[in-house]
């Protein structure tokens, strides 16, 4: 079975045609349970997602913040593996129909077998991999078994990316480019800043690939911002903390279903 790299590449095609960016939501597999990851999933998309992006929770998560650092913690603790990961984009990808990505350092699938990651996602319906610490000159076997099963490659760029290292990630890449916001770590912050957006004219000068941006959105107006000028607003600690926040699960789905509705509309106010 193909992935659904095409599935991905229309998606951000459609929000582009309607005038606005794509809403990328972050949720860790396994978070706060399995089942409860799943049906998180399920949630940001119903209330207006249009990617998301499963985390493969990592005991040395190096570009997570506290809040997820914590939710990866609660998912390890509660025994969380690989095919949890598998069959959340699996569930997940049956009931919304919505390009479903995995984010995940490469330590875990250089374990677990790279031909056997990448067969299984395909498999599982997921539409790619976002690889924040693969180096692109590394990257040679992940891109040979990515593009075989039709999984997108997408590599993150940061503000400190010089224009010719750019070239050379962004020409590697597939799917969309990550912009990192700001230099350091997942968080929610006060603001996104002017660093992203030069980063995105700087990026798109390198590449055809929509260019989605992350680290630091959390609210309607941060979206909409970063809306003016990414093809993509990557939310992810915002949805975790609404979970961790929350008195119970019940809530926590309510709380992530609200939250992508008002950054939904804030995509759609650029």
């Amino acid at each position: 079975m193909s992935g659904n790299i095409e599935l991905l590449s229309t998606t951000l095609a459609a929000a582009k045609a309607e005038g606005r960016a794509a809403l990328v939501a972050y949720l860790p597999a396994g978070f706060p349970t399995v089942d409860g990851g799943i049906e998180a999933v399920k949630a940001v998309v119903a209330g207006g997602a249009d990617v998301v992006e499963v985390g493969l929770p990592h005991s040395d998560p190096v570009l997570d913040g506290p809040v997820i650092q914590t939710a990866d913690d609660i998912a390890l603790r509660g025994g969380v593996r690989i095919a949890d990961v598998m069959r959340t984009v699996r569930e997940a990808y049956e009931a919304t129909g919505v390009p479903i990505l995995v984010m995940t350092y490469w330590n875990p699938i250089d374990r677990y077998g790279v031909e056997r990651f990448t067969a299984e996602l395909a498999e599982a319906g997921g539409a790619g991999c976002i690889l924040p610490d693969l180096p692109v000159q590394e990257s040679a076997l992940w891109r040979e078994h990515a593009d075989k099963h039709g999984l997108a490659t997408v590599f993150v760029v940061a503000p400190s990316s010089q224009d010719a290292r750019l070239a050379t990630i962004t020409a590697a890449g597939s799917g969309f480019v990550y912009a990192a916001s700001l230099m350091g770590v997942t968080g929610t912050r006060a603001s996104v800043g002017a660093q992203a957006q030069e980063l995105v004219a700087r990026t798109r000068a390198t590449t055809d690939l929509p260019v989605c941006v992350g680290l630091g959105v959390s609210n309607a107006e941060q979206a909409a911002e970063v809306a003016g000028f990414a093809d993509g607003v990557i939310v992810g600690s915002a949805f975790v903390k609404a979970i961790l926040d929350a008195p119970d699960e019940a809530a926590g789905l309510d709380a992530v279903r609200s939250l992508a509705g008002e950054l939904a509309q804030g995509v759609r106010k650029r």
